[in-house]
């Protein structure tokens, strides 16, 4: 029970905290005069990618042995896979559901270049990623350091670009909501108040998935996989669902694949240097069928210009898919 306790407990500290972190980094974005691009595509998507950041980061920093390790690997490929299928899924399904204008879609309302881009991004950097795990020792600070200064360059063409969201509606400030200009030193304490219950929440969580793993004699890597992404990809999938029933599909899509693009490069990197990076079978599976799902979306987009909500909805297949693999290996 006190197990259960520390996982609820710990997924509450992270949500609510991711929650005080983007509405503080928007409105930090705003005050600074940041682009829209700079606040919805690079801020917002790191903002909504810290949950699932965070847990691999405590696990390996502050974890002991080789359960901690398996844990924040899990973590690491498990926030891209479940990006590329169960994120990417819910909004098609989200958009087969909801109508614009009173149609239905016949295609997602989405400006194709962005995703094109974010899309060719993560292919080529998590591929690169995950045949690190292949590679001799000497290659893995440099490759490590090829992919954090690729998402530099990501973020620099996307702020300079500034296309990736044309209307960011910006919630009140939470710690000043009575005011529609809050100053600056409490945007600042809301953040840092977000970032400490994010990080005591991944504390939190890494302990429980450590206990039940011990308790059922399951592999960490395998709970971190599944209940990890799942819970802290909350975020990227809730407000993708808000914003496609709103008929703001490069909104939806973008914070996703802007997510994809952070969590194929930077966190890998991290994990890559502080860690063996040893893949094992089930590891690589999540990987193949993430990759899978974004070169789906990614060819359609360049074969056709254009995505069917259908497409992004079958990727929930993959998902399935990996659930079925997993049950019979373990």
């Amino acid at each position: 029970m006190i197990t259960f306790l520390y996982l609820i407990g710990g997924l509450i500290f992270i949500l609510a905290g991711a929650e005080l972190f983007t509405n503080g980094v928007e409105w930090l974005g705003k005050r600074l005069k940041l682009s829209e691009g700079a606040v919805g595509s690079v801020l917002a998507a790191v903002g909504t990618a810290l949950p699932e950041t965070i847990i691999p980061i405590v696990a390996i920093l502050y974890g002991a042995g080789e359960v901690s390790e398996q844990i924040g690997v899990g973590a690491i490929l498990g926030a891209p896979f479940m990006l590329a299928t169960l994120a990417l899924s819910i909004t098609g399904i989200t958009a087969l559901l909801c109508r614009v204008n009173g149609k239905h879609r016949k295609h997602m309302l989405v400006d194709t270049s962005i995703l094109k881009r974010d899309l060719g991004y993560f292919l080529g950097l998590y591929s690169l990623a995950v045949l690190t795990a292949f590679m001799p020792a000497s290659f893995r600070i440099p490759m490590a350091v090829v992919l954090v200064l690729s998402y530099i360059y990501y973020a620099y063409r996307t702020i300079k670009d500034g296309k990736e969201v044309d209307c960011l509606d910006l919630l009140p400030l939470h710690l000043c909501r009575n005011k529609e200009e809050p100053p600056l030193y409490l945007v600042i304490i809301q953040l840092v108040v977000s970032l400490g219950g994010i990080v005591l929440g991944a504390h939190f969580f890494v302990n429980g998935i450590e206990h039940i793993a011990g308790v059922l004699h399951i592999s960490p890597l395998v709970l971190a996989l599944f209940i990890a992404p799942v819970a802290t990809e909350l975020p990227e999938k809730f407000n993708s669902i808000i914003w496609v029933r709103k008929g703001k599909d490069t909104l939806a899509m973008g914070n996703i694949t802007g997510a994809m693009v952070f969590q194929s490069s930077m966190i890998p990197a991290f994990g890559i240097v502080y860690t063996p990076w040893v893949l094992s079978d089930i590891a690589l599976i999540s990987t193949l069928l993430a990759l899978a799902g974004a070169s789906a979306v990614y060819c359609a987009l360049l074969l056709k210009n254009r995505i069917r909500p259908l497409l992004l909805a079958a990727n929930g297949s993959l998902y399935l898919a990996f659930v079925a693999v997993t049950l019979i290996i373990y």
